[in-house]
Parts: C-alpha cells; structure tokens; sequence
C-alpha cells in the first residue's frame, strides 16, 4: 500500500512539473526597451495607457529613435523621440522650426533653442511636437494620436506632456 502511494506522488510531481513547464513557455517573452533618454513606464504614463517601446540605434551609436506605441480601441497613440548629432545644431533646430504648421513657442529651460508646435500630421489626427537641443544632439519629441478628438490626449494634455518627455530627455542629454 504504502509503494502504491509512492507511486502516486512521483506521477502527481511530474505531472504538475509537466504544467508548470508548460505555463512557463505560454507567457509571452518581451525584451526590455533599451530607449536611453526615456523609459517604457514614463512613456506609457505620457501616453495615457500601456506602452510598447522600441529603439533603434544610428550607425554612431550616438543617436537614434524611440517609438513607444499603445493601441485601444481602434485608437493608436504614439511617442516618439529622435536624438541625432548635427555638426551645426542651431542650424537644424531652426530648420525644424520652420516646419512647424501654426508657428513654433518657445519653451524655456529646456536645453537650448527648445519649442514646441501642432504636429497634426494627418487630417483627423491630432499631434504635438517638441525641439530642442543639448550641445550639438538635436532632439525631437512627437506626440501624437489617430483619434483628433482623443479623451486622453487634448491639446491642452499634449502640449502638458510633451513639455515633460522635453524635460526629460533634455535631462538624459546633459
């Protein structure tokens, strides 16, 4: 009798080793956003709800782009920040500057030469868009989302949070 329990227990160990093994490789593996100037948890905070982020790398790896993304309900919201190194950096914020639609204000202590400005990008879509630059990096920071009457994201919250994903990758850049 008592080997007959044994033998039991042994089945009922492997058995539940065997689910647990299997539980183990069902959750989805996601690697860490490497974004060096913002991460995932402040990012989704901006954005307003979970976010994915990537991050892609220049050839120098001295620049490059993050791209934190949360889609909902047929609703996409995206932040995106590009650094780039500009062998004449006030010449490329005020080449950024002039593409702004409606006209660019300033934002103070926020590296240098920083703005901010609608980055509408498409009819229906509703976007802003900060500039700014640390030394000779050029950052540009886009928030934006596909719905132009979003109830998390409204002009005035655009503006509130890209001035802050501003701050912070200002911050990062120093």
């Amino acid at each position: 009798m008592g080997s007959r329990m044994a033998t039991k227990q042994r089945k009922l160990a492997r058995l539940l080793s065997l689910i647990g093994a299997l539980l183990l490789f069902n959750f989805p593996a996601r690697a860490a956003n490497q974004c060096p100037w913002l991460n995932e948890a402040t990012a989704s905070g901006l954005i307003g709800g979970d976010s994915v982020g990537s991050f892609t790398s220049t050839p120098d790896a001295h620049g490059g782009a993050c791209v934190f993304t949360e889609k909902a309900g047929g609703i996409a919201r995206t932040l995106t920040i590009t650094v780039e190194i500009a062998t004449d950096p006030h010449a490329r914020v005020s080449a950024l500057a002039q593409s702004c639609a409606a006209g660019a204000t300033r934002l103070s202590a926020i590296g240098n030469e920083a703005f901010d400005c609608s980055a509408d990008v498409r009819r229906g879509q509703l976007g802003e868009r900060a500039v700014g630059r640390v030394r000779n990096q050029v950052f540009t920071i886009t928030l934006s989302s596909t719905l132009k009457d979003d109830p998390i994201l409204t002009r005035n919250a655009l503006q509130s949070r890209t001035y802050t994903a501003a701050e912070q990758v200002a911050g990062n850049l120093f």
